[in-house]
């Protein structure tokens, strides 16, 4: 996921006028990408669901 996320980063950043690939800005973006993901499957419930 730390690769995708920067890969995306740099993407972005090639496509905006006059950007520059900042290395320090994707690792913190994937951190907190990888906070929520953590977060989202610790709160989702993950037992089957009942036939009605």
């Amino acid at each position: 996921m730390f690769v995708l996320v920067q890969m995306l980063s740099y993407v972005v950043s090639s496509m905006t006028e006059g950007g520059v690939f900042n290395f320090q800005s994707g690792a913190i973006i994937s951190v907190g990408v990888f906070i929520l993901i953590v977060i989202a499957t610790a709160v989702l419930p993950n037992d089957p669901v009942e036939k009605h």
